[in-house]
């Protein structure tokens, strides 16, 4: 699922109403308010403030034109704006440094999974965190993280059994060797008195430079009272908002944080180690309203792409090898929806309801070049019908299914040959997704 996919189509929605108009007059900027208004209360944002936006927008857009703008563009500036400022305004600033973090949350709030994907990040700028399991309390929390830990590569420490986090945590800083100390706390169904004092206790033992609260968006504007009940009692300096890939209500618990003055410095997009961004609001929102986030698309992209088979396929001269590579690199950087939605191509190519069928193409492709030998996936052109019944057979796929493998293989080969640097420029990514019938 897109991120935040029913409050960006609906938003998205509302803007083409309006660009789709000959006329920008008072009936059409009233209708544009009151469909705003019906997708941010969709998102469960708070009414008091869907009124206040709306009708920030209303003034501005009935308002003077700025110089070089038609009465559309200005609209559009002005959602644009306004959107951003209750999503939070400006980013928060990461400083790249030897700290210790210390997460807190209640049941639900992934947590745990949200300390290996901060780890991960951090390691991906070139740092070296390690990971500290003080969750005493859920059974499954030391060893989920050890897992997590293992699966990236990063020093885990806990105690499987121990019921003192505070003890835990002295034998962990003996131990820790890291720039950046994460520490998993234990996590509660309510924020009661024992709460606050295990992690406060927690607190003072690891001297954290960072306290960050990690909340669920599917609670919604709930998150309002959440985030001002952890800051009252322990003084939270960040908010981590996750699971913005599964709700509908991601958009309440975002300007919920806004209202409380707590600032989100990390989202939750998906289920993997490398599914953490840094909170931009500007760009979220031009993603939220179907405008390109390209940078971030990039930053991925160069994060995950093996560079050698990545400059084989620009030039057209690849293996099998290299093209499986390109398929585990599009796997890191998420799905399909997510990538097409950072190139301000979500919307156009989900109406063709192809997606997920092109993500299960990709899936079925990798079994098959994983069944090929050697000299099969340095020389596709060797393999003829009885190589591909053995491939199907080894693969547990269909010889359709290696046979359009084959076919798309030749055919994005001669189309990187022709597709040179100035075409894709022209081009953009709609003229390459447009060669794989999206």
């Amino acid at each position: 699922m897109r991120m935040l996919g029913a409050l960006s189509n609906k938003l998205r929605d509302a803007m083409d109403k309006l660009t789709g108009k000959g006329n920008i007059d008072k009936a059409a900027i009233d209708d544009l308010t009151r469909d705003i208004q019906r997708a941010m209360l969709s998102a469960d944002v708070d009414v008091a403030l869907v009124l206040e936006l709306t009708e920030r927008i209303r003034k501005r857009a009935s308002g003077e034109l700025p110089p070089g703008l038609t009465r559309k563009e200005h609209i559009v500036k002005v959602v644009y704006e306004e959107l951003t400022d209750i999503m939070g305004k400006a980013k928060s600033i990461i400083e790249l440094k030897p700290k210790k973090i210390l997460l807190c949350g209640l049941y639900g709030s992934g947590k745990t999974s949200t300390a290996a994907k901060l780890a991960r990040f951090y390691q991906k700028k070139g740092l070296k965190p390690f990971l500290i399991c003080c969750d005493t309390v859920r059974p499954a929390a030391y060893e989920q993280l050890e897992q997590l830990a293992k699966k990236i590569d990063v020093p885990f420490y806990g105690e499987k059994g121990e019921k003192d986090p505070s003890r835990v945590l002295k034998n962990a800083l003996k131990k820790a060797g890291g720039d950046v100390i994460i520490v998993d706390s234990s996590g509660r169904n309510a924020l009661d008195s024992g709460l606050i004092d295990e992690i406060k206790d927690i607190n003072k033992i690891l001297g954290a430079d960072e306290r960050i609260l990690v909340i669920p968006s599917d609670i919604g504007q709930a998150a309002k009272q959440q985030a001002t009940a952890f800051h009252e009692a322990l003084g939270i300096s960040d908010v981590i908002v996750t699971k913005l890939d599964a709700t509908a209500k991601g958009g309440g618990a975002l300007t919920a944080c806004y209202l409380t003055g707590a600032r989100v410095k990390f989202i939750g997009v998906g289920e993997t180690p490398e599914d953490l961004q840094q909170y931009d609001p500007e760009k979220f929102v031009s993603r939220l309203i179907g405008f390109a986030d390209l940078e971030t698309l990039l930053e991925k992209a160069r994060s995950v792409v093996d560079e050698k088979s990545a400059k084989n396929i620009m030039k057209g001269d690849f293996t099998m090898d290299d093209f499986l590579m390109q398929l585990e690199s599009i796997n890191k950087m998420g799905s399909m929806s997510q990538i097409l939605d950072m190139a301000g191509l979500g919307k156009t190519v989900a109406k063709k309801g192809n997606v997920n069928e092109q993500e299960a193409k990709m899936k079925k492709w990798k079994f098959a070049i994983q069944s090929m030998t050697r000299a099969e996936r340095s020389d596709p052109e060797m393999i003829n019908s009885s190589r591909v019944r053995r491939i199907a057979a080894g693969s547990g796929l269909k010889e359709s299914d290696v046979r359009e493998l084959l076919a798309n293989y030749s055919k994005i080969k001669k189309m990187m040959k022709q597709f040179s640097p100035g075409k894709m420029k022209r081009g953009g990514f709609g003229a390459l997704f447009k060669q794989f019938g999206m």
